[in-house]
């Protein structure tokens, strides 16, 4: 291959949308078969909302891989000088650092802002020969480590990488990490009937009852395709996540309405927006919607060719139930109708299990520039797999399925 240069980037909206949708794309269909969340509108969105923007502490510096006029390679990647929004965590080798008088920030990282979810991070041209890809991965490795002596970077790190984009780093000397998420999977299921069939006859019922209390309040719920959707039912939405977040955690979420309405203008068909309305006559909370009815609740979906992933929710009233309907049930019966094989309805835990998701590895790379944190850290990196290994088998025999034997 003649030379090959390295650029980074300030803002995405420097690199047309055409080129990076190509190289991030999986299929022919760029429309679907791209993750919704590398997209070039998706991380554009982020930062034309100012939800991504140096005062926020995502700088923006995405990195390319040129050769003359082509390019070949492209990467998300930010300067941090924290780590929230990240969910690979890393605060306990931050704070050791901290104790020792040096300084762990600014860093490197290659990643979607607030979003875990496993997919690409770096798309290479497709006509590259093998020898030639792992070249540009070794060129990508290399001039990250140099950023990181000439620029005073700790360390760079890519999270949430597919397996194969875990092992090319990997081979670059980057100490590889593992986490785990619960994912549910599509066995072939013709209906969420058909789904609990292969359910403990206990589990079962336990799901039909919680179901049953949710259906009592004479809900609506419905899809609605983002190009469909309102300016009033984004208005709706937003409100509802931003109150359902600042409850949890007492400061509103990462992500605006501008960012939202942004994604719904440029990429429409990969957005499933789920309205939970009930009638305007009874008592409570609420947007106006249609006429007769109010909207009490709503999560935002995205997905590809095969992958259905809830991201966001948020609900004005409490009702016991609402959240495992409106951000698992609902999303199960949609991969069923539609024939998508994975439902990745977010990062947190383990009661998803006994509704039938299944833990999945999640996998990132570090490279740590300190000799002697890099020694410690790799350590502690071995100790967690085992731990994740040990606790996804267990998460593994809780499953409510009926044994195949």
């Amino acid at each position: 291959m003649s030379e090959i240069q390295i650029e980074f980037i300030p803002a995405i909206s420097l690199i047309p949308a055409q080129e990076w949708n190509h190289l991030m794309s999986t299929g022919l269909d760029e429309r679907t078969s791209i993750n919704p969340f590398v997209r070039h509108e998706y991380l554009a969105a982020l930062e034309s909302s100012g939800c991504v923007c140096t005062k926020t502490g995502w700088t923006p510096m995405h990195l390319t891989v040129l050769q003359g006029e082509k390019r070949l390679a492209v990467m998300p990647l930010y300067e941090k000088t924290h780590s929230y929004g990240e969910y690979v965590f890393d605060w306990a080798w931050a704070e050791a650092y901290e104790r020792n008088s040096i300084d762990y920030y600014p860093k490197l990282l290659c990643a979607i802002p607030f979003t875990p979810v496993t997919g690409p991070r770096v798309g290479i041209a497709k006509d590259l020969t093998q020898s030639e890809a792992a070249l540009v991965w070794s060129k990508i490795a290399e001039r990250l480590s140099e950023m990181q002596q000439k620029s005073g970077y700790s360390s760079w790190h890519a999270l949430f990488l597919t397996k194969p984009e875990c092992d090319m780093f990997s081979k670059q000397n980057a100490l590889n990490r593992v986490g785990t998420q619960f994912h549910w999977m599509n066995k072939g299921y013709h209906s969420f009937d058909d789904y609990l069939a292969a359910m403990h006859s206990r589990k079962r019922k336990d799901i039909r009852k919680e179901r049953y209390r949710v259906a009592q309040y004479g809900l609506t719920m419905r899809f609605v395709d983002g190009g469909e959707v309102t300016d009033e039912q984004w208005q709706a939405f937003s409100h509802c996540y931003q109150m359902t977040y600042a409850k949890r955690s007492g400061h509103y979420g990462y992500l605006n309405l501008s960012f939202f309405k942004s994604l719904a203008q440029s990429m429409p068909h990969q957005i499933k927006l789920l309205l939970v309305e009930v009638n305007e006559e009874d008592s409570g909370a609420g947007f106006e919607d249609k006429q007769g009815q109010r909207i009490i609740a709503s999560a935002l979906y995205f997905c590809s060719d095969t992958h259905l992933y809830g991201r966001y929710w948020g609900a004005l009233e409490s009702i016991e139930g609402l959240h495992f309907e409106v951000c698992y049930y609902q999303g199960i019966e949609y991969c069923i109708e539609h024939g998508l094989q994975t439902f990745d309805a977010g990062a947190q835990g383990e009661h998803k299990v006994p509704r039938g998701f299944e833990p999945v590895t999640i996998y990132s790379n570090h490279d740590i520039a300190h000799p002697a944190f890099r020694d410690a850290i790799e350590h502690f990196t071995h100790q967690e797999r085992a731990q994740i290994s040990c606790y996804m088998k267990e998460m593994g025999q809780s499953l409510p399925f009926k044994s195949s034997d």
